[in-house]
């Protein structure tokens, strides 16, 4: 199965601006989904496995959803789903490339955090924080991402608020 990033629209059947029960009926065939509300700024969290993919549908304005993130199978753990952005696997292909190429397509890469760089207005969030033991570059940070996070266009604008 692949899952197509839509930056930013939603990933796969999951859309952007779904009520709780469309986000729940969308990833249900992939197996029974587990809801939870959460104390802080997330009010509801939808998670999901899809062939051993994470994936956390966030609901973070009453009853709406606005952002889906999706975590690596982990260590050890294969899969055949693929997470594809514009054709390439987000957990398969180098992170340094991925960014390479979002630079190539004109969209601004914010990797201030090497670990969790963005892409703002897209927007995309990245991942390469993990504990397990993979393959690192020079610089000890993960070569490849562990998590993905799709969004709306302004989801990260308070990170440029007071930048001037």
């Amino acid at each position: 199965m692949d899952l197509l990033l839509e930056p930013p629209h939603g990933v796969g059947p999951v859309r952007l601006g779904m009520t709780l029960d469309e986000a729940v009926a969308a990833v249900s065939p992939w197996g029974e989904p587990r809801v939870r509300t959460r104390p802080n700024r997330v009010l509801v969290t939808i998670s999901a496995k899809c062939d051993k993919v994470g994936v956390e549908v966030l609901l973070e304005e009453e009853n709406t959803v606005t952002a889906i993130e999706l975590w690596w199978p982990g260590e050890g753990r294969e899969t055949s789903t693929r997470v594809l952005l514009d054709g390439e696997d987000v957990f398969r292909v180098p992170a340094d490339e991925l960014l390479a190429r979002a630079v190539e397509r004109g969209w601004t890469v914010d990797a201030e955090n090497p670990e969790n760089p963005v892409v703002p207005g897209v927007s995309l969030g990245f991942t390469r924080q993990t504990s397990q033991e993979v393959p690192r570059n020079a610089d000890g940070i993960p070569v490849h991402f562990t998590s993905v996070l799709v969004a709306g266009e302004k989801y990260y604008d308070y990170r440029y608020e007071n930048a001037g």
